[in-house]
Parts: C-alpha cells; structure tokens; sequence
C-alpha cells in the first residue's frame, strides 16, 4: 500500500463522514468553525483540521480518519483503510453556519495577541455580556480582573486566561453571546481564580461556570476556582496533580449536572485517590453552575 495512496483516501473521506456513518450527530450548538464536535450517547468527537483531524475531548485519543475508525471500532490499520475506502462518496451533513468567519487576527505570538488585548471596564460590550447575559455579579468581575485573567474578546465577547504553574499564559477560553471556542495556537491549563495557595480547589469545566461558583460562594477565602476549558490535556492533569498534592487539599469535582461532567467526576475522584486527598462532588441544581445565576423568570420552561 503506498503512502501516497493513504494520502489521497484521507483526503476523499473527512472524519466527519466516518462519524455519521457510526450514529454521531453534529452539535450545531457547541461546535465552531474550526471545532466541529458530534455526539452519540455519552460519547463526544471534536472534529478540527478542516475535516482532517479529531480528538477525544475526555481522554488523550486524537489522530487522523485512520486512526478515527481504529477508535470507534478496535481494529487494525489494515481493516480500518478498508472502512474509510467504503465511504468514498459519503458526503456528511453540511452546517448552516449563520455567524460569520472571525477577523483574523494580527500575526502576533501568544503572549503579544493577549496583552494587545484590553482588560474590560464598567460598561464595556465584555462587562455587559457577562453582566447582563450570564448574570455574574461585578465584584466578580472586578475580582477577575484584578487577577489579570480576563480580556475584552472581539464582538463583545470574553477571554478568560488559562495559566500555567509558572503564571505564564497558555491560551484562552473564548465566549460571547455568539461565539464559543479556544484561543487558536494556544494550549489549556486551567483558568484559576482565588488564592493560588487554596487548599480546596473546585474544578468546573470553563470559566463562566469557574467565576458562576465563586459567585455563588462568595469568593471562600480557602478555595480556588479553576476551570479545564471542557477538556482534559495532560498538562491539565498535571496542573491538577500540582495542586492537589498539597499538604490537606481538598479535591471539589465541581462539573456540569451532565454525563460529559461525571466523566469529569470520575477522574478527579481516581486523581484525588491516587494522590490521597479528600474528595468531595459539588453537583449544580440546574445544568451548570452558570444556569444557577440565572433569574428565576428565565429559568421556567
């Protein structure tokens, strides 16, 4: 089998087709132009590289169409070319995408696109999005800012920074009331928010949610809010162990109310084993624990 004809199949078959083939339904919602993620059940797929690439968002699975099939189906390189041939012509479920493409942004490293980037300010579109559309209270806000770990996105969007050991910033979780992704070239750690010597650590899945429980909770002095930006990288793992690992830590799996968060659960109630920390589930009474800040008024169905 030549290399080159390896290329040329993958280039016939995105891995989009290989996942509707297999029952996984595109979340129109959840996904972006650059991350495409399809579910079946409990089961998540991102889909990134213009249909070339994947990745498993809750374990370190990733590859090509190739290795795709291998993963959905346990067999060998050799059967899983023979899948992906029979699908040449399997044209997967086009998106209606109505928001526009991203400016695109200046040719700057990492650190120099967040620094270009203004911290928000009372009645900014970034203040009044997360203010009046996600409910989070100012001194919130404030508290945020003064931390440094929140940008003015663009369109009124927010950047909430994730942050290595060494206080460097790795990337960024992008939300706005129309937009949803990760900073492009950037790498998730964990958006942090509280003491950075807490002893209990509360562990949700993006920093809305991070910021929604510090609200709740207003800002326990003990208590670290991070957030893994819905993923689980090995340098997230890390950045958990890192912390966990203190001296009397206290361990919070504080995930969506959700399958995808007691996935979350699982891991962290194995880490905080391994590690011999307590443990403890924090579990929203709506969905999420931005949900939970919501009006009443606009919680009813």
């Amino acid at each position: 089998m030549e290399k080159a004809e390896l290329e040329e199949l993958k280039e016939k078959v995105p891995c989009g087709a290989v996942l509707e083939h297999w029952g996984f339904a595109l979340d129109l919602k959840e996904s972006t132009r650059r991350a495409m993620k399809y579910r079946r059940g409990d089961a998540i797929i991102i889909v990134i590289h213009d249909g070339k690439g994947w990745f498993d968002p809750l374990s370190d699975a990733k590859g090509d169409v190739y290795s795709l099939v291998q993963h959905l189906d346990g067999c060998d390189f050799l059967e899983a070319f023979v899948q992906v041939a029979s699908l040449v012509g399997f044209v997967p479920s086009e998106p209606a995408w109505t928001r526009q493409p991203r400016e695109r942004e200046p040719d700057l490293s990492l650190p120099e696109r967040w620094r270009a980037r203004p911290k928000p300010w009372r009645g900014s579109a970034t203040w009044r999005y997360l203010r009046d559309n996600r409910h989070l209270p100012e001194r919130i806000l404030r508290a945020a800012i003064a931390a440094g770990v929140l940008r003015e996105g663009p369109h009124g969007s927010m950047w909430a920074a994730h942050i290595d050991a060494a206080g460097a910033v790795t990337g960024w979780e992008e939300r706005g009331p129309e937009w949803r992704g990760f900073g492009t070239g950037g790498s998730k750690v964990l958006f942090r928010l509280g003491p950075a010597d807490a002893g209990r650590v509360c562990v949700t899945e993006a920093a809305i949610d991070a910021m929604s429980l510090a609200a709740i909770e207003a800002s326990r002095p003990d208590t670290l809010y991070v957030s893994t930006g819905g993923g689980w990288s090995p340098a997230t793992d890390a950045a958990i162990r890192l912390v966990a690992e203190r001296p009397e830590a206290r361990l919070v799996a504080a995930t969506d109310a959700n399958p995808q968060g007691e996935v979350f659960v699982a891991r962290l109630r194995e880490l905080a084993l391994e590690l011999s920390c307590e443990f403890e589930r924090l579990r929203p009474a709506a969905e999420d624990w931005n949900a939970m800040l919501k009006p009443r008024s606009a919680q009813q169905p």
